[in-house]
């Protein structure tokens, strides 16, 4: 009962405002073509379910792929932006200017190039998704104790090495902190990029739905997205606290 209560409390705001839409719909408020009740939204997910989850599928591969492909990408940069200090004087500028630019600006261009394939999908997501993490992994860096440093300096121990036992493992509340709004736009990267041009994925199920003004599958879809979105930042937090255990002690 007490985990019910405490449940109540923190999404009341949620219940209130689902409760204040359902009125609205069903006193005809507001038309229904235009604001479709959540038992109507609910419907078109269970109607739509397997196509829904269909277009899922690529849409989490195109996500995860091109995550793993930035992440990777932002401990590279990050390793060397933070050794050679010219390199950080003349790559920040850059990757500051390259997220100015609007996510649906460079999308229709990366079609254009690379085709309404997977590749163009997963090339988006890996712009969108490397930049917080190579911003959280360069303040984790320089946020190592220097004593550390050069204790293992004192040691024989090479650049590798300070990587490795100290800079790294020093650097992960960082890095998963980074990594929790990259996981978030990983998935918004690739729907933008569905929307300008496919065959399957969320993003083209939304246009699909929207063009045939079916608002209650669109509604749907888009709260399907957040709750996926919500999901994998959960996730992220959980693998956090497992992977760093010493921050409770």
């Amino acid at each position: 009962m007490k985990k019910i209560i405490d449940i109540l409390i923190r999404y009341y705001l949620i219940f209130l405002l689902i409760i204040t839409w359902q009125l609205l719909s069903t006193f005809n408020v507001v038309p229904k073509f235009l604001l479709p009740s959540p038992i109507d939204v609910v419907n078109a997910f269970i109607k739509d379910f397997s196509l829904i989850m269909k277009h899922t599928k690529y849409t989490i591969i195109e996500a995860f792929s091109g995550l793993f492909l930035g992440t990777l990408f932002a401990f590279i940069l990050s390793i060397i932006m933070d050794r050679f200090d010219f390199m950080y004087k003349t790559t920040m500028p850059m990757l500051i200017i390259t997220q100015t630019i609007p996510t649906v600006a460079i999308a229709p261009l990366l079609v254009l190039w690379f085709g309404y394939g997977m590749s163009s999908k997963i090339l988006l997501v890996i712009i969108t998704t490397f930049f917080p993490i190579t911003v959280a992994l360069l303040d984790g860096y320089r946020s190592v104790d220097k004593e550390s440093l050069i204790l293992l300096k004192s040691m024989g121990a090479n650049k590798l090495q300070e990587y490795v036992h100290v800079k790294l493992p020093s650097s992960l509340n960082y890095f998963f902190a980074g990594f929790r709004i990259s996981v978030s736009y990983s998935l918004i990267g690739a729907v933008v990029a569905e929307w300008l041009g496919g065959f399957y994925g969320l993003g083209v199920y939304m246009t699909r739905v929207r063009k045939s003004y079916s608002f209650d599958k669109m509604f749907a879809v888009i709260f399907f997205i957040s709750a996926l979105s919500l999901f994998l930042i959960t996730l992220v937090s959980k693998l956090e606290k497992y992977i760093v255990k010493w921050e409770e002690k």
